[in-house]
């Protein structure tokens, strides 16, 4: 009887053995889902976190400045422009030094 005992014994620790296996198997299988639940929460709530601060900070023209500019380039006068300024186009310069109809 001894023989069969120990028979009995090694089936049972084989199937407690292979029982543990399945459940280590399971709890695995868990844990990665649940990693990666956890990773997919944590990448939405950083999605929501920078929507948040882009709405917070968002660029807006200063139209303050641009009012400024533009009185303060009305001062220079009818003949200022950014190219030529407040004086003008010198009458000399546009001279092409030839006496033909184009250049007179």
């Amino acid at each position: 009887m001894s023989g069969g005992a120990t028979a009995v014994m090694a089936a049972a620790a084989v199937a407690g053995a292979a029982i543990a296996y399945n459940n280590g198997q399971e709890q695995k299988k868990a844990a990665e889902k649940a990693s990666q639940q956890a990773e997919a929460n944590a990448k939405k709530q950083e999605k929501s976190a920078d929507e948040a601060t882009n709405r917070a900070n968002q660029k807006r023209a200063d139209t303050g400045a641009a009012l400024d500019a533009a009185s303060q380039s009305g001062k220079a006068g009818a003949s200022g422009t950014m190219l030529t300024g407040p004086q003008g186009v010198d009458p000399n310069m546009l001279n092409l030094g030839k006496n033909t109809l184009l250049g007179s």
